[in-house]
């Protein structure tokens, strides 16, 4: 099998910049930011493997277990998309849908990797991906948003530096929308089968 004849770029991109906008590292920021004043440093190693290894068990099993609970990948897909699609909202809108438990035993697995970067939006959007994109695509998407969030864990104080508050706003904002057209465009694809 030729890995050559597999790779698309222009899926690449696409791929890459809906797994950037469902992550969310860059809006995650004050979060990660606050849980570090309560915890003390945080291991980027650790936080983007275990986050890492999340994503790729769910992108290799997940589909067995929706074939165990009697789903199918387009079905799946449809229920994703209506998730992206409230996270679109939320990222554009300013408000939280979905509530995000705080543990008052922070660390590096839980809750940063798990679930600000690995969480059931990134997990659904992974699972609904397969359904139109090709896996080698999608696995070379996966491995460059997580060497992106690496890096942004490793400089979480110089990004925020950077980019200050009203930066980060404009750029959730901005992905929000990418992510809500995405959500439009995973339903349509779905909703015929």
């Amino acid at each position: 099998m030729n890995w050559s004849n597999k790779l698309d770029f222009s899926q690449i991109v696409t791929l890459s910049f809906t797994l950037f906008a469902v992550i969310d590292v860059l809006g995650s920021i004050p979060v990660i930011i606050g849980l570090k004043k309560k915890m003390g440093d945080i291991s980027a190693t650790q936080a983007t493997l275990v986050s890492g290894a999340l994503i790729l068990a769910f992108f290799f099993v997940g589909e067995q277990m929706l074939n165990f609970m009697g789903l199918d990948i387009h079905s799946f897909a449809i229920a994703g998309s209506i998730v992206i699609f409230i996270l679109g909202l939320e990222m554009v809108l300013g408000f939280d849908f979905f509530r995000h438990e705080n543990d008052s035993k922070s660390g590096n697995v839980v809750p940063i990797a798990f679930p600000i970067i690995a969480g059931s939006g990134t997990l659904t959007t992974v699972m609904s991906l397969k359904a139109d994109y090709n896996a080698y695509n999608i696995l070379i998407a996966i491995l460059i948003n997580l060497v992106f969030v690496f890096l942004t864990l490793r400089s979480i104080n110089l990004i925020e530096k950077i980019l200050g508050p009203s930066g980060i706003s404009i750029i959730r904002k901005f992905f929000g929308v990418i992510l809500l057209a995405i959500a439009v465009k995973i339903f349509r694809g779905n909703v015929g089968f």
